[in-house]
């Protein structure tokens, strides 16, 4: 007898992801199973489903693909919320959840201590989050049309709110624009993460930094969901007008961290989005008596996308995220 207290009384329990199994102009809740647990016992993510009457595109949203990475949980409820499935052309799937072992863990990596967005799309016959990933990407991801993967910062960080997208593809870079975010950085596929492996089979994908951590950020909530309507207006999916950034976003080649050479009590200087110049004076490290034993300076001038909030710095620890600004 399945367990009615698990799947909720809204939620179907499924093996595969069949769309025909939602009918026009309805939304439907889910439980696909994935695998099984130590005790045989299966692990099911959530999965809502809304279809529209006339045909269109598919477009997917996932969220805590890292278990501690909350902020596009209520992105994915908000928007279902919010869309009218009567006028819907085309389908939206969303996973609120992709990473449920390590969401009950309040983890950010998988139960072997993997890092699932730097090993898609998996493999079919390999480790436990292998297999995990291989079988997201075939039962799920594979749908999609469109894809947009929410993330926040990891433990100890704060970001601005980014986006990472292919800038060489023209509609996924559309896609990144529609967003209205503060800062973009150019971010080819093939490199591990879900949006990466998703462009490979030539889904159109971005990856969303939506804030920080472990909490809920209204603000960051409310322009990612902003950003996805603009996209599913674009797309001809709803009715609506796009809403246009009060600021244009900062357009980056790349990216990269730049990190401690010592260990210690940490002091970052700038704030996320500040532009620095090159040498600019970026952070300060300090032993366990307060006295200073490291300076920082910028290696080149760019635009801090995150840093470190964390005092407590090994040697080798991040400083702050530097994008490199497209002259």
């Amino acid at each position: 007898m399945k367990n009615s207290l698990l799947v909720g009384p809204e939620a179907e329990i499924i093996e595969t992801l069949n769309l025909d199994l939602v009918a026009p102009g309805t939304t439907k809740h889910f439980w696909l199973h994935l695998v099984n647990d130590g005790l045989g016992a299966p692990v099911y993510i959530p999965v809502i489903i809304a279809k529209g009457h006339d045909d269109g595109p598919v477009v997917g949203l996932t969220a805590a693909v890292h278990g501690n990475e909350l902020n596009g949980i209520p992105v994915i409820q908000r928007l279902f919320n919010e869309i009218d499935v009567q006028q819907l052309r085309g389908t939206i799937i969303g996973v609120p959840v992709v990473n449920v072992p390590s969401f009950f863990r309040r983890k950010r990596r998988f139960i072997d201590g993997v890092d699932l967005n730097h090993i898609m799309p998996g493999k079919e016959n390999g480790n436990v989050s292998q297999v995990y990933a291989y079988r997201f990407m075939e039962r799920v991801v594979r749908h999609f049309d469109y894809l947009l993967d929410l993330h926040t910062a990891s433990f100890g960080r704060i970001n601005s709110y980014y986006i990472r997208a292919d800038l060489n593809n023209e509609q996924t870079k559309k896609m990144a624009l529609l967003q209205n975010s503060q800062i973009i950085v150019n971010n080819p596929p093939s490199d591990g993460t879900l949006r990466g492996a998703a462009a490979e089979l030539g889904i159109h994908a971005i990856t969303l930094e939506v804030g920080n951590p472990n909490l809920f950020q209204k603000g960051m909530i409310r322009s990612s969901l902003t950003g996805i309507h603009n996209l599913l207006s674009y797309l001809g999916m709803v009715d609506g007008d796009i809403e246009e950034a009060e600021s244009e976003a900062v357009i980056c080649a790349d990216s990269y961290w730049i990190y401690t050479s010592s260990g210690g009590l940490l002091s970052v200087l700038p704030n996320i989005t500040d532009v620095i110049e090159d040498g600019a004076h970026i952070g300060v490290m300090r032993n366990v008596f307060g006295d200073v034993i490291e300076q920082y300076w910028a290696p080149e001038q760019g635009i801090v996308i995150g840093k470190s909030v964390s005092p407590v710095n090994q040697t080798g620890g991040r400083i702050l995220h530097l994008g490199r600004i497209i002259k």
